[in-house]
Order: C-alpha cells, then sequence, then structure tokens
C-alpha cells in the first residue's frame, strides 16, 4: 500500500518537531515547513493528501495559505486540519470551515486525540484517492465506450432488455441508441436466428458465464442482415454485451470455404483424371509390352525381330512419358515418397553411366565417369529416385550436345561422423542455355527454346521432376551455363554411410524358362481384350487352367459356379469394380472361397490406390505394365505349399 503524504506547516520548529513525533508511523510520508510559501511549493510538487497548518504565522497566515491550495485544482482536494492555540470561539471555526479546512487541533495537541484524528483522514484520504482513480477509470471507459466502434450494451438479465447503448449502434444498426433502449435484444435478430439466440443468452445465465463469444445474424434498419459477433459477460444480473460487425470476415472465409472446397474438388477431380489415364494408358502399354514378349517366343526372322524391337522401345517410351506426368502431379499432391535403403553408390553410378554410354556413342560424344576415392561404397538413399535423377540428367546432357564430351563426376564435399556430403556434378560440352532461360529451365513443359521441343523431343518435365525429387531428398541443384559452350549441373545432399549389407539370394534370370504349375486353376476378371489374350496365353504357358471374365459381377457368379486356387483382378472394370467384387468375395462368401488369394492387376499409381486394394481384401497388387516373371513370382508366392510345381 503506498503511503500517504502528510505536509506540516508551521512557523515554529519545535511545533513540528512535536508532531511529527507524534505522526510517527509507516504508512505515512511526512513533509515539513516554517514558510508558508514553501508550504505551496512542497504541495505543487507532491501529492499532499492531509495538511497540518498552523493558523498564525507572520508571512501567511493559516487561513490565507489554505485559501490558495483550495483555490488551485491540483491542491484543492487536500484535506486540512488547523492546529492552532487561539481561542475556540465558533467565528474562528466558521472562518477555519470556511477557507476550506475539515477540522481543528487544539494546542498544546493531546497525543490519543491527534492520533486519532489524523487516522482517521488518512483512511478518508485513501477512500478519496481510490474514488478519484475510480473516476478517472470509469471516464476513460466511458471514453472508450462511446467512441468504440462495436455496439457496446446492458442487458436486463430477467427480462433481456437494452437499458444502455453507445453510438455505434447507429453506424452499425442504422438505429438511434434511444430507438433500441428498452427493447429486448433478441428482436435485433433475424427472426431465423431469434429462438436459437434466446436460448443462448438463456445459457450464459443459467451457467453465470464470466465469457461467451457466439455469431447471430442481426438485421439493420434498413432490413439487412449483417453477421455479428457477440462476446458476452454475465455479472449481478446484467449481461454485458459487446457486438462487431464481422459480415466482411465472414465474407471473406465463405470465400475461402469455397475457394478451398472448389480446390479440393479440382484436387479430386483431377487425380481421378490422372488415374483413369494411368488405367486407360498403362492397361493397352500392358498389352503392347506382354503381347511383344509373346511374339519374342514364336519363330521370327530378322527383319521381325528389328520390328519387335523398335515395338520394345517405343512402348518403353510411351511409359516413360506417363510415368512423367505422374510422378509430377504425385509431387504436386504430396504424395511422392522417398523410400532410402542400404545401397551401392558407386555400383548405382556405374549402372546408370553403362546404360546410357551406348546413347553416349549413337551421338559420336565421349562419355566420362570419375568418382572420387573417398566416396563411400555404401550409403543410405533411394536407389530408385537416384537413377532416375542420373539419368534425367545425363541424358539430357547427351541430347543436347553433338560434340565434345559428357561427364559424370562423383566428389565427396564434408564428413561429420557417419554423415557425409555428396556432389554430383554432369558436365556437357553442349548447346547451353541462354542466361534469361535459367530459371525456367525446372518449370513444367519448359524448355531453353520454344523450338527445343521440335528439335530435341521430350516433354519439358524431366529438369521438374529431378529438382522436385532433389528437393524431396533434402538435396540442392543447381546450374550454371554459357550458350554454345555448354551446361553444368550440380546437385548436392548429405547421406548416412552405411555398413555392407549381407550376401542377397540371387534374382530369378528373367529371361530362363519359369517353371509350370500342377492343375492349377485361375480366374481372370479383365475388361480388356488384349490384356485378356495376353493373360490367356502366359497362363496356359505355364500349365495354369484359365476362365476370363469381364466385369466383377460376373466374376463372382463364376465364384459360385466352380472352384479356383486364385483370381487375378483389374481393379477398374464396368457394373463393378475390382475392389467393390474383393470386398463382395470376403464379406459374402462362405469358406474356403472367402480367403481365395487374390492379385491386384491394377495400372493404379498412386500409392493410396494400391492401398485402397489391400483394404478391400486383396492379397498382393501388381501394377501395369508388368513382365511374366514378376506374374510368376507373386502366383508362386500365394499358392506356395498348396500345389506343386512340375519342371519346365
Amino acid at each position: 500500500m503506498a503511503p500517504v503524504n502528510i505536509l506540516i506547516v508551521d512557523d515554529r520548529e519545535e511545533n513540528i518537531i512535536a508532531l511529527e513525533a507524534l505522526l510517527h508511523r509507516d504508512d505515512i510520508r511526512k513533509f515539513s515547513t516554517t514558510s508558508p510559501n514553501e508550504a505551496l511549493k512542497i504541495a505543487w510538487e507532491n501529492q499532499i493528501a492531509i495538511a497540518l497548518v498552523d493558523v498564525q504565522m507572520p508571512e501567511m497566515d493559516g487561513f490565507e495559505l489554505v485559501e490558495m491550495l483550495k483555490s488551485n485544482p491540483k491542491t484543492r482536494d487536500i484535506l486540512v486540519i488547523f492546529v492552532t492555540a487561539i481561542s475556540k470561539e465558533a467565528k474562528y471555526a466558521v472562518k477555519g470551515f470556511g477557507a476550506g479546512a475539515v477540522d481543528y487541533l487544539y494546542k498544546p495537541l493531546d497525543p490519543y486525540i491527534t492520533a486519532a484524528k489524523v487516522d482517521a483522514f488518512i483512511q478518508l484520504a485513501r477512500s478519496q484517492a481510490e474514488i478519484r482513480e475510480k473516476n478517472i477509470e470509469l471516464q476513460n471507459f466511458a471514453v472508450v465506450v462511446k467512441n468504440s466502434a462495436d455496439i457496446i450494451c446492458a442487458v436486463e438479465a430477467q427480462t433481456l432488455r437494452i437499458t444502455s447503448v453507445n453510438p455505434a449502434v447507429e453506424k452499425i444498426l442504422g438505429f438511434r441508441p434511444n430507438e433500441v433502449v428498452g427493447k429486448s435484444i433478441v428482436d435485433m435478430a433475424v427472426e431465423d436466428d431469434r429462438a436459437h439466440f434466446r436460448k443462448k443468452l438463456g445459457e450464459v445465465i443459467k451457467d453465470n458465464l464470466q465469457f461467451s463469444v457466439f455469431e447471430y445474424r442481426f438485421e439493420t434498419f434498413d432490413r439487412r442482415a449483417i453477421w455479428a459477433e457477440c462476446r458476452v459477460t454475465y455479472r449481478n444480473k446484467v449481461i454485458f454485451m459487446n457486438i462487431s460487425d464481422v459480415s466482411p470476415q465472414k465474407s471473406f472465409q465463405e470465400q475461402l470455404i469455397k475457394s478451398k472446397e472448389a480446390a479440393e474438388y479440382g484436387k479430386k477431380v483431377k487425380e481421378t483424371f490422372l488415374a483413369n489415364m494411368s488405367h486407360e494408358l498403362r492397361t493397352p502399354v500392358n498389352g503392347i509390352i506382354g503381347l511383344t514378349a509373346l511374339l519374342r517366343k514364336t519363330e521370327t526372322n530378322e527383319q521381325q525381330d528389328g520390328m519387335l524391337d523398335l515395338l520394345e522401345t517405343s512402348s518403353q517410351s510411351l511409359l516413360a512419358v506417363i510415368n512423367d506426368v505422374l510422378d509430377i502431379s504425385k509431387i504436386e499432391a504430396g504424395k511422392f515418397n522417398i523410400v532410402r535403403t542400404v545401397s551401392n553408390i558407386r555400383t548405382t553410378v556405374r549402372s546408370v553411366h553403362d546404360l546410357l554410354r551406348f546413347k553416349a556413342e549413337e551421338h559420336d560424344i565421349e562419355f566420362l565417369l570419375e568418382i572420387a576415392e573417398d566416396v563411400p561404397e555404401y550409403i543410405m538413399m533411394d536407389t530408385l529416385r537416384m537413377n532416375q535423377i542420373l539419368m534425367n540428367l545425363l541424358s539430357n546432357a547427351i541430347k543436347f550436345t553433338e560434340k565434345g564430351y559428357v561427364k559424370l563426376k562423383v566428389t565427396q564435399l564434408q564428413k561429420h561422423g557417419a554423415r557425409v556430403k555428396l556432389k554430383f556434378s554432369v558436365e556437357d560440352t553442349g548447346i547451353g542455355i541462354p542466361a534469361d532461360r535459367l530459371a525456367k529451365i525446372f518449370d513444367s513443359f519448359e524448355q531453353a527454346e520454344d523450338d527445343t521441343t521440335s528439335k530435341y523431343g521430350g516433354t519439358g518435365l524431366g529438369l521438374t521432376i529431378t529438382k522436385s525429387l532433389i528437393e524431396l531428398k533434402g538435396g540442392d541443384l543447381t546450374v550454371s551455363s554459357q550458350p554454345g559452350k555448354g551446361s553444368v549441373f550440380n546437385f548436392t545432399n548429405w547421406y548416412d554411410i552405411a555398413a555392407a549389407p549381407e550376401k542377397k539370394v540371387e534374382p530369378r534370370d528373367k529371361n530362363k524358362a519359369l517353371p509350370l504349375f500342377d492343375d492349377v486353376t485361375i480366374l481372370v476378371a479383365e475388361d480388356n481384350l488384349v490384356n485378356q489374350f495376353m493373360l490367356t496365353k502366359i497362363l496356359k504357358e505355364w500349365n495354369i487352367q484359365v476362365e476370363i471374365v469381364d466385369n466383377g459381377r460376373k466374376a463372382l457368379e463364376k465364384l459360385k459356379e466352380l472352384d479356383f486356387d486364385m483370381i487375378l483382378m483389374d481393379t477398374h472394370m464396368p457394373e463393378m469394380s475390382g475392389y467393390q467384387t474383393a470386398k463382395a468375395i470376403r464379406m459374402d462368401m462362405e469358406e474356403p472361397k472367402r480367403s481365395i488369394p487374390i492379385i491386384s492387376l491394377s495400372a493404379a499409381s498412386y500409392d493410396h490406390e494400391q492401398q485402397q486394394a489391400l483394404t478391400a481384401g486383396m492379397n498382393d497388387v501388381l501394377p501395369k505394365p508388368f513382365m511374366p516373371y514378376e506374374l510368376h513370382e507373386k502366383i508362386e508366392k500365394l499358392l506356395a505349399g498348396k500345389k506343386s510345381f512340375v519342371t519346365a
């Protein structure tokens, strides 16, 4: 608690000392002087609450001093107690009270009376100070309320009628304050919201809520509806409300919600389109690749072998373009996964170099590879995506280089414990990239020049995918180039050094004859005629009996009629999809048919679509296009222990 300031004014020093001795306490701060002029200065400079003033002083008597104090707004509220030795006649008391005193102390001073009176006036001074502070606070609040941009009102809890409201009601709702005072606050809401608004206010009163926020529509003077945010406090049977017009924010939120819904709808439409496109494109490509493999098993002459090579190359090129478009869509949708495993970086880099060496020789350019000695052999990386990155960068370099060389260089930049920072550089002496196009070459469907596609081919997606893959892996991709002299693409990233993995079982030779099955019957649900033919041909070569249907409904009917060891099912089929069919088998069929192994032969490119197949009850997924040996491995795995094999 702040001490109370007391001023003692007496022309005799011994009287001041006596009074100070009587007023010795911790909750007051004493100021004293023998000069009335000095007393005025002290009162002006300090917040004096109580003044003990001697009446008889030579320069200026106490009456004159008090009159001067009371004439100044800054000192007028000082509680003055006259200390006097003159007569107690009424005329002197009247003169003193007329000057502004609140009491008298008569000399000689009685210690008990003096202490009691001073204590009483200290309490009075404290009360007055609190009242002044409250008044100032109330005045400030009144200014805030009056000038607030929000409606501020008090509402009687029992009747819900407005008892007071600030001028903002006219600006927001168009009503003058005197037009709404006495009316029910519930009537301010639009008719459809009134019942709920009344119920909400009832809950505030019932639960004695100190604070609550809710939104309702209010009706303006000109019959417009606005959204109002009501911030409510309930105290002493009065509801205090702060009402803001949030119509602009509400409109903006609604627009955002609509935009979000439109974006999500567009995203869903795009994903659905891409999923369908993936199925519609991959399915015939799967047929082309499968038929090509079947034709190679027949007797062909040299010319036909060349045509088959061209057919295979064309189908692989088409598949690469499909994969590029789908990779971009996956990256944009945030559904592209990076899977790091223990990998031999040196082997990976050499494999990519070996694959493209013949392409470089066709262009009659040198194809160089440098791997620094300090580059570790095994690191944690996504081998598939590293292949994709290097293939894109090197293929581009070879494509745009007519003479000179293309060099792939791998170096170690830093090493910290079990982590290493590697730098991959692809340098060429090709056509180069103009400075004003460098920033654009990583944009989708953009190339260095407008006629690049017509001259060199390509979709303009390779570098976009490469940059996205590198950034998804946490790396950085940079490029420097000079037109006519060549380009250098560098990408760097940190990798965890790994120990050499245990030797794996050698994979089956893809070109080796596959073992035949003994007494196996498979139901194939596939609506594409080419794939029906291809699958029938492949399965029969493996000594498998085959039944073909072209939709899910027919698959269920056939499964009820006959027994099968397995079902190969396309996911996208008319009348009843593969997902629906698998669920029906798992839920509606009796054992053992309920547990029949099902492999999804899906052209779906998204991970969630493949997961959807497994969730529907399928045992495994084989994405289209696939090689025959991949299908054989999955059939063999699911039938392991149930069926025997015969030698080919």
